[in-house]
């Protein structure tokens, strides 16, 4: 279990009880640090294996969902916070590529198109639970093959949902962007601070 980070940043809230959050991501990290809040990171390791023609939004809620209450075992006095991404093109869902060949093929589908975010996420405090996902519509510019080797290099890609991190290099490649920029990171912090604040988990940080 690891501290957030989360010193020497002002603070727009603070806690109203411990916060873990469920996740190895860094990006989700740094996202929960932006607002100040002190919490605890510790991964859920759970399986993911979906059943077969489940819609997408069905899939990243139900994966948050499994990811907070395997942690929320282990802390039963916190708020656990919890999220999973998934980026969909047309009838194909696009996780984290097991592979270089993999990454490719996926940048190669999302140039010069569009494509959607998917994130779920899950806030479990004792009887409390909070479900919900955001859809974000992203557009990239046409990519060169040239672009496409130059960023699979780098290996930012290949612990990404869809391939691309739109935090890191990959924003040159996005052209359009519909709802939240901070759900295609990997949680949507304007929502998931609603429901911190509607369950009374945290609250504004006053003089």
């Amino acid at each position: 279990m690891r501290p957030g980070d989360h010193r020497d940043r002002p603070c727009l809230f603070r806690n109203l009880v411990p916060l873990v959050l469920a996740s190895a991501s860094p990006r989700r990290r740094e996202l929960l640090s932006l607002l100040g809040l002190e919490f605890e990171v510790f991964p859920a390791e759970i399986e993911e294996t979906i059943s077969p023609g489940k819609p997408p939004e069905e899939i990243v809620k139900e994966l948050a969902h499994r990811k907070a209450l395997t942690v929320a075992r282990r802390f039963p006095e916190a708020a656990i916070i919890a999220a999973d991404t998934l980026v969909v093109k047309g009838k194909y869902l696009l996780g984290k590529p097991k592979d270089l060949e993999e990454a490719r093929q996926m940048l190669t589908s999302l140039s010069r198109a569009w494509h959607q975010v998917l994130t779920g996420v899950c806030i479990i405090y004792k009887k409390k639970e909070s479900i919900f996902f955001t859809e974000t519509k992203v557009k990239f510019r046409e990519l060169s093959p040239e672009e496409i080797e130059a960023y699979l290099a780098t290996g930012e890609p290949l612990d990404k949902a869809g391939a691309y991190a739109i935090q890191g290099l990959a924003s040159a490649f996005v052209e359009k962007v519909e709802g939240s920029v901070t759900g295609v990171v990997g949680l949507p912090l304007s929502e998931t601070v609603e429901v911190l604040l509607k369950l009374n988990l945290i609250t504004p940080v006053k003089d």
